[in-house]
């Protein structure tokens, strides 16, 4: 039996799988902030609620990868400070970020998220780092269908163009 045909948790992260988690830890820290300050902003309530379940997902997710890194001896990003709450009506009108707006970026955050968890899935040698991105890849998929029956409902979702078959009778 060779090194990396026992228990994963006993197995060495390769360079890839380092950066990859080390990598997902900052943006995750870095999101947490982010959504802090936006809840701050948006004044409407199932805006909000997703917000703060995206932030309850990332402090998992953080607590997780944490873990993963501390037993194989990596350091850890540095995280920026929990951010306070504020009230709406104090950001002044040209100040504030709209919903939609909001929306939108949590919509973009959903789907780069995606593409970090599958591009670990596919680089990671040892399961166990595997199969826990897989884990993050299918709660950020179930997040952005909720995300996505949102944006359709409040009418925020801006669709490309569409593409429209011709016949040739037109």
């Amino acid at each position: 039996m060779g090194i990396l045909s026992g228990n994963p948790k006993d197995e060495p992260m390769h360079y890839g799988e380092v950066f990859g988690a080390w990598s997902y830890l900052l943006s995750a820290n870095g999101l947490i902030a982010g959504y802090q300050v936006l809840t701050n902003h948006t004044g409407d309530e199932d805006l909000r609620k997703l917000l703060n379940e995206a932030i309850d997902q990332c402090k998992q997710e953080k607590r997780e990868i944490e873990a993963l890194l501390k037993e194989n001896g990596v350091a850890l990003p540095p995280a920026p400070p929990e951010r306070p709450n504020a009230c709406l009506n104090d950001i002044p009108a040209g100040a504030r970020i709209n919903d939609p707006e909001i929306a939108a970026m949590l919509s973009r955050d959903t789907a780069t998220g995606l593409v970090a968890c599958s591009t670990m899935i596919g680089q990671a040698i040892r399961e166990d780092i595997g199969l826990l991105f897989g884990q993050f890849h299918m709660q950020k998929a179930a997040f952005g269908a909720k995300l996505l029956r949102l944006l359709k409902q409040k009418g925020w979702l801006i669709p490309p163009p569409l593409h429209l078959a011709k016949g040739e009778d037109c």
